[in-house]
């Protein structure tokens, strides 16, 4: 049986207009999904960017968000629940993502600490102009020994 899916803003717009006749919770393979009977027709929440079927790994999250759009009470259907079998998230782009932020942010801060290291710094400094003047000379006294 293929069900329909309907996006969070469509399924709030249904709650208002009061059009929903029944909500169940559904376990499938790696969580748990919202199906709303709408007359004869029997919706599933998608998820926002894939457009699938929406799961949440936890019931408790689930029941929060449907008791977050003024539902709460609905049926449950656990018949395909399985909890050895709970998808789990692999995001290796999003760690490295976050390796990479961070190695950015301890480079940044190394490198503001040597910044305000040389401004604290004591000896003397040398201004750029007096130090164009110092070493085109030295560069002059090589090239002349270099002849």
């Amino acid at each position: 049986m293929i069900i329909e899916t309907i996006d969070h803003s469509t399924l709030t717009q249904l709650i208002e207009n009061g059009s929903v006749s029944s909500t169940s919770i559904v376990a499938r393979p790696g969580g748990w999904s919202i199906q709303v009977q709408q007359g004869s027709k029997t919706f599933a929440l998608a998820a926002q960017r894939s457009g699938q079927v929406r799961l949440f790994k936890r019931l408790e999250t689930l029941v929060s968000y449907l008791q977050g759009l003024g539902i709460s009470r609905f049926g449950v259907d656990a018949s395909n629940h399985d909890p050895l079998h709970l998808k789990t998230y692999a995001r290796p782009d999003r760690s490295e993502a976050l390796k990479t932020a961070h190695d950015a942010a301890a480079y940044e801060e190394w490198f503001k600490q040597q910044v305000q290291i040389s401004i604290d710094d004591p000896r003397p400094s040398v201004s750029d102009e007096d130090a164009r003047r110092i070493f085109a000379a030295k560069r002059d006294a090589l090239r002349q020994r270099a002849r």
